[in-house]
């Protein structure tokens, strides 16, 4: 058993559950952090049910107070915070020309704003470990575009922008910051797509198939692991071959 503690926004469904369990399973202790308590403790008794720590903890991103005490007490539960995935993201979809300038703001403050608080809250003890992986969970739109997500391709981008920086100013002190691209995955938003709609963006991905939330746990735990130690500024596309 790892004594390494890995904190993961959003964990309460789809990729951030997925990516707790890949976690847990490698021997991580895991935070799950979300606005969701009651789902975050149905994730955490699985996990403890398998005899591994896991530990729920309400967080509402787009609170810096929030945030600020979801990570004091964390670090009071178990000490430092070794692994940071910052995924939880939500959309407020519109076209550019008719966005109100609040579903533009608050999709920008919980995706980006408030990956970079929860950044700032583990940045000091990763210096002083001299060990650290963050992990931002980007998408393929921020590298692609994608139109009626102004706002949440605004925050995508900007997540990569904020990866690179992070990473230049932590690799002195051994932290690596990466960010995983997610195409198409098979989750809750996607099951409700209309069958035609699905059909459409297969013909678009070589693999032809949607990706599993799995896959992109798969590729977190890699980036959070000591094999990845020379990687850091880079987005891992995990997208089928849908963006190249």
């Amino acid at each position: 058993m790892s004594s390494r503690t890995a904190f993961i926004t959003g964990a309460s469904r789809g990729i951030g559950k997925a990516v707790a369990l890949n976690l847990s399973q490698a021997g991580y202790r895991v935070v799950l952090a979300a606005r969701a308590i009651d789902k975050l403790e149905e994730v955490a008794s699985a996990i403890k049910a398998e005899g591994r720590e896991a530990y729920a903890i309400e967080l509402d991103l787009a609170s810096q107070d929030s945030i600020k005490n979801a990570f004091a007490k964390t670090s009071k539960e178990f000490g430092k915070i070794d692994i940071l995935v910052n995924n939880a993201g939500v959309t407020k979809d519109g076209l550019a020309i008719r966005m109100k300038l609040e579903d533009f703001e608050s999709v920008i403050r919980t995706n980006l704003t408030g990956a970079f608080l929860c950044c700032q809250q583990v940045l000091m003890p990763m210096m002083k470990e001299r060990w650290g992986r963050i992990v931002n969970i980007s998408s393929i739109v921020g590298e692609t575009g994608n139109p009626g997500q102004a706002n949440y391709v605004s925050s995508k981008a900007g997540l990569i922008g904020l990866t690179k920086t992070l990473a230049q100013e932590m690799a002195s002190r051994n932290i690596t910051v990466n960010a995983v691209a997610p195409g198409f995955i098979d989750t809750d938003m996607t099951a409700v797509l209309p069958a035609e709609v699905k059909d459409a963006m297969l013909k678009r991905i070589p693999l032809a198939r949607l990706g599993s939330a799995e896959d992109i746990a798969a590729a977190v735990r890699f980036l959070a692991s000591d094999e990845a130690g020379y990687i850091t500024g880079h987005v891992l596309d995990v997208n089928g071959g849908m963006y190249m």
